[in-house]
């Protein structure tokens, strides 16, 4: 690997997505617990594929497969897609398609959970003269660089740095890549991710990486993931899509947290501990704090309104 200085965005992009990129030979759950792993994140995304009369539903940046395996066993009938760069699983059901890109055409639900944080970006600094300069970073090592000015309308419309030392990581490659997505459904399109909105911008920017099930030191070396959140007030106004926090979607879809009754401990002790794992599951997925914060980005192409307010 070259440890010439290059913008964030290609050193990001060839960690997370070359030859012997992270996410080519790893699995996320590898290295971190997303909705996917909680079971019923796959209830609440099949629920949302009948209220529509999804006849396809395509899981962007599938990992390994877990969501889509546990569709199958909720919708009977639907056709299940992966997009992954990653092989496909071993252990995957054969009836479910596994492809390294998007297709044209999706008769159904587009998901797409936590795939937009790992859309690279470049990542963009102001000096003390109040230039809005390129941030280089040495692959190997992680030693950044500020490289030559950097001129872009969506930093001035979405991210306007004003403080030197003020940070931000340039989303127009998140917005076209989803509205690149949205325009491929007809149905309805989900990106799930970390976020933010304009008033609510991090001052230095929100570069990390994880690896293990912990964050380390940021380094595009292909050793770990490389994420930024994402200004999601951007990507919905690319795609035509509207914003929702992942506790109020999942509240729409029937997923209720709440404690089941202390008499049926007594009536039906293993019903009382099945409906407690469950209200367990849903407090995991909607937790403030944690991945109940989560925005769903929605864009809905037929007019269902399943998630309408």
């Amino acid at each position: 690997m070259s440890n010439r200085p290059l913008p964030w965005r290609l050193a990001w992009q060839q960690a997370l997505y070359g030859p012997d990129g992270f996410f080519r030979r790893s699995r996320p759950a590898d290295h971190f617990r997303t909705s996917v792993h909680v079971g019923m994140f796959a209830e609440a995304v099949a629920e949302l594929a009948r209220s529509t009369s999804a006849a396809s539903v395509v899981d962007v940046g599938a990992g390994g497969g877990e969501l889509l395996a546990a569709l199958r066993d909720h919708l009977p009938g639907v056709h299940l897609a992966g997009v992954e760069l990653a092989p496909r699983p071993a252990e995957l059901p054969e009836d479910i398609d596994w492809m390294p890109a998007l297709p044209e055409r999706v008769d159904g639900l587009l998901i797409a959970n936590e795939w937009l944080d790992n859309v690279p970006c470049d990542v963009v600094e102001l000096d003390p003269a109040g230039v809005v300069r390129e941030v280089l970073v040495d692959a190997a090592t992680g030693e950044e660089t500020l490289g030559p000015e950097h001129r872009n309308p969506w930093l001035d419309q979405w991210w306007p740095l004003t403080e030197p030392g003020q940070r931000a990581e340039v989303g127009t490659t998140r917005d076209l890549a989803w509205a690149d997505a949205v325009r491929r459904v007809d149905g309805t399109a989900v990106a799930i991710d970390y976020g933010h909105r304009a008033g609510d911008r991090p001052p230095f920017g929100s570069l990390r990486s994880y690896r293990d099930g912990r964050e380390v030191e940021v380094r595009p070396d292909g050793s770990c993931d490389v994420t930024a959140d994402v200004a999601v007030d951007a990507v919905a106004d690319a795609a035509g899509g509207t914003l929702l926090r992942q506790r109020d979607a999942l509240a729409r879809l029937g997923i209720d947290g709440s404690r089941p009754p202390i008499g049926l401990a007594h009536t039906d002790p293993a019903a009382y501990l099945r409906a407690l794992g469950r209200a367990g599951e849903a407090g995991e997925l909607g937790a403030r704090g944690g991945l109940g914060d989560f925005w769903w980005i929605v864009s809905d192409t037929r007019g269902h309104g399943r998630l309408d307010a």
